[in-house]
């Protein structure tokens, strides 16, 4: 049942972007009063969720929605118009932001972080710059949105205010506006002068007409404009943002950031290029070995990283390159597996986070070598971090299994054997850093730092705190709820290249 039916269907795109501003204001106006506070950002992102299911019906429904907002310059406005892959995206944001939320109370309460009005505030004007940059009708817009997510995630990365947070917050926030400003604004401005527009078409709106070459130079522009999408070299940014508390790395690494990244190189790929004309483009090769290296490097990476986090990260950045991967194949069954792995990597990942975050908070371990024997004490959150690992490898019952077969269908599909190869290897190597983790956490035997009878309060734990262990466990279930319904992702990507945005 549609909620938001009395609307018509531009005003919801208009709520969409609105509720989680408005929300950020509310959350300022009861910073004094924190279970005031939280219950705004829980009620917004509920609020929100509702809306984007709305959209949902009406783009499953083949409803048009669209909204101009203001001409900046002749032929170049902010606006916005909704297309199936920009709902999947928007599903899973909305979605995860209030199982985050829930996460973040109990984890910033459980640490006794400080401004943690600052941080709510932060989050949902992130979440803001998302919907926008979801429902983006052109490049313009989808410009302006994604340098307003990464000034308003800076604070959130930079949260701990100590050396190392200030370190890693201009890492961050300097790979990401360098490579915007100087790759991506440049291939923004080489489209307009080619084809005189910046909406996002069906079909793409580049032709036979125009030089190979040239479109080529514009994808490797475009391809490492987009930084949050963290491809090799230009992702230092994503394991130096990992010294922020971890419901900020759940939304950098599942939720907005990384996300908004991939997502926009597949709507560049898709209504700007063309699945058609990318495979005719030399570059799209280039992009594709890029792409594939990152994959299998960052894996290799995460296998020497005895931080969880640290490992994570870089985990992250193997995956990310599936989506560009997916892209680049230029195929059905590519595009389609990299707009499903946005969903899959999500569920599967933010898990992985929530439960090092419930490990830290309540046994204060960050390292995999002091996780032997932990799901012995804690095993609800070793069972969903065993959820979250499967579907990183790609194996069912999760997710990631139903994103990474069609991906390899893409592949076969082309004959790329490279790709073929560095899906192979890469998933070899997600099971060889993350199995052991399992094996130790259920196997071993618990380590301590002195005496059974002189235990700290840190090795005599159990579970985490039950606003930590809930949200956890809802995405460790997702994971699996997806692999067995899978059916609205599916057609919302299949979809994605039938309809015009």
């Amino acid at each position: 049942m549609n909620l938001w039916q009395w609307l018509e269907p531009s005003q919801l795109i208009t709520l969409s972007i609105l509720v989680p501003f408005v929300g950020a204001l509310l959350v300022l106006a009861t910073g004094k009063f924190p279970n005031l506070r939280e219950g705004v950002t829980l009620t917004t992102a509920v609020i929100l969720f509702s809306i984007v299911l709305a959209i949902c019906d009406y783009t499953l429904d083949g409803v048009a929605m669209s909204l101009q907002v203001v001409e900046l310059f002749p032929g170049l406005s902010i606006a916005f118009d909704v297309e199936p892959l920009g709902v999947l995206f928007a599903l899973v944001a909305s979605s995860l932001w209030i199982v985050t939320s829930i996460y973040a109370v109990g984890y910033m309460r459980g640490n006794n972080e400080k401004n943690q009005t600052r941080f709510f505030f932060c989050f949902a004007l992130a979440i803001s710059s998302v919907m926008a940059i979801c429902f983006s009708g052109n490049l313009l817009t989808l410009f302006i949105f994604y340098e307003v997510l990464t000034l308003s995630t800076y604070p959130l990365v930079t949260h701990a205010g100590n050396d190392a947070a200030k370190k890693g917050g201009r890492t961050y926030l300097g790979i990401l506006l360098t490579t915007s400003i100087c790759f991506l604004l440049f291939a923004i401005l080489g489209t307009y002068s080619l084809t005189g527009t910046l909406d996002f078409q069906a079909g793409g709106v580049f032709d036979e007409s125009h030089n190979k070459a040239v479109l080529g130079l514009l994808l490797v522009l475009f391809a490492f404009g987009i930084g949050k999408a963290a491809l090799m070299p230009f992702h230092r940014w994503l394991p130096a943002a990992m010294v922020a508390p971890t419901p900020v790395s759940a939304l950098l690494h599942a939720v907005a950031v990384v996300k908004a990244g991939v997502f926009s190189i597949l709507k560049v790929a898709v209504y700007i290029f063309g699945i058609d004309e990318l495979a005719e483009i030399p570059a799209t090769d280039f992009v594709l070995y890029m792409a594939a290296t990152t994959m299998v490097i960052a894996s290799i990476i995460a296998l020497t990283k005895d931080n969880l986090k640290a490992r994570l990260a870089y985990s992250t950045i193997a995956q990310l390159s599936y989506i560009i991967l997916g892209a680049m194949l230029a195929t059905t069954a590519g595009a389609i597996g990299g707009a499903m792995h946005i969903a899959t990597h999500a569920f599967g990942k933010i898990t992985l986070f929530f439960v090092a975050g419930a490990i830290y908070t309540t046994a204060h371990k960050k390292l995999v070598s002091e996780l032997d024997g932990i799901g012995k004490r804690m095993p609800l959150t070793m069972a969903a971090f065993t959820i979250g690992a499967l579907s990183m490898i790609g194996l069912p019952p999760a997710a990631g299994f139903i994103s990474k077969w069609y991906l390899l269908l893409g592949a076969l599909d082309t004959a790329q054997w490279v790709a073929v190869i560095a899906l192979i290897l890469s998933t070899l190597l997600n099971a060889a850093y993350f199995i052991p983790i399992i094996y130790a956490a259920y196997f071993k035997p618990e380590k301590t730092n002195g005496k059974p009878e002189a235990l700290s309060k840190y090795e005599t734990h159990g579970e985490a705190a039950l606003p930590i262990l809930i949200p956890l466990l809802m995405t460790a279930a997702m994971t699996v709820f997806i692999f067995f319904n899978h059916e609205l992702p599916l057609a919302l990507a299949k979809q994605m290249l039938e309809v015009a945005p």
